[in-house]
């Protein structure tokens, strides 16, 4: 019986001591991206520090916090406005912002990356940031497209280097891919996955392919639609309508491009097909590159494949 209660007390204590392994986190960017994670990550009860090389932009990205506070909390909170006004308070009083990643790092459980894809920029700061941070610090990159290894390889913390990619917008989006590279330790990807569900996220299994899952399958997608399109082989609205209502998609793949971004969409395929030349899938497209060139980039710009007011 003694030792039946010592293993599970062993047990517990272990589980515990995992549920804690990530308690402050760093988030470094303070785009759309990093601020999504930044509140949602608050929002849970976590410590969260907020970098940006402008304090201009953490007081836009604070802002669009609140904001963006505001709006769960109503619907969250219909018929208790006090209780509402408290989850905001709450929430914010866990993140504060620094412009100084390096100074912040000293203490944090888990760095988090989700600024420009750009490999040598992404390179530049891990390097740096391994220098200060302790070694108990996970280090992790919210790539899209990237190679997870390449950005690890800039450390000397490979072992406690992963992946988490989340998904616009975040605080509403529940997919978290979980990437774990051939020498991430388990014990890391284990942290990394804990921290997820922690968030309340739903994180799946992802290993350091091209676009993981998601974007592995949704991206030549895309592009074979615009191939369909560039062979006239159905126009863009019969395309988006076809997949709807024939595949229950919630978005057509040209109205689901300009939400992306066409500029996005071409970074991805352009450095898949520069590493893997030969496959079909990663070629590039004509149509693209011009609605690119000419800055017609979808909904952010007002025009892509379609028009927005």
């Amino acid at each position: 019986m003694a030792f039946v209660t010592h293993q599970i007390m062993r047990a517990m204590s272990s589980s515990a001591t995992r549920n804690a392994a990530i308690k402050h986190i760093t988030v470094i960017g303070g785009g759309l991206m990093g601020s999504g994670i930044a509140q949602v990550a608050a929002s849970t009860g976590h410590t969260v520090v907020l970098v940006d090389q402008a304090e201009d932009i953490l007081k836009k990205s604070a802002k669009g916090i609140e904001d963006s506070l505001k709006r769960i909390a109503k619907k969250k909170f219909a018929d208790k406005p006090e209780a509402g006004a408290a989850f905001i308070q709450k929430t914010m009083k866990n993140v504060t912002t620094s412009t100084d990643a390096a100074s912040v790092v000293h203490s944090t459980d888990l760095v988090l990356e989700a600024i420009v894809e750009n490999l040598q920029v992404k390179h530049e700061l891990f390097k740096t940031l391994d220098k200060f941070a302790p070694e108990h610090t996970v280090f992790a990159s919210n790539t899209s497209s990237l190679s997870i290894t390449e950005i690890a390889n800039s450390t000397t913390r490979q072992d406690r280097f992963g992946g988490l990619h989340f998904f616009n917008p975040v605080p509403l989006m529940k997919l978290v891919e979980v990437i774990q590279t051939p020498m991430t330790s388990q014990k890391t990807f284990d942290a990394l996955l804990d921290f997820s569900k922690a968030l309340g996220k739903y994180p799946v299994s992802c290993k350091d392919t091209p676009g993981f899952i998601v974007n592995r399958l949704l991206v030549p997608y895309m592009m074979e639609a615009i191939r369909l399109h560039e062979r006239d082989h159905g126009s863009k609205e019969d395309i988006d309508l076809a997949m709807k209502l024939g595949a229950g998609y919630p978005m057509g793949p040209f109205e689901l491009l300009d939400y992306v971004g066409l500029d996005t969409s071409k970074f991805i395929i352009d450095g898949w097909h520069k590493m893997d030349p030969d496959n079909p899938l990663f070629a590039p497209s004509p149509m693209l590159n011009k609605l690119v060139e000419e800055g017609k980039l979808g909904k952010k710009t007002g025009e892509g494949f379609y028009k927005y007011k």
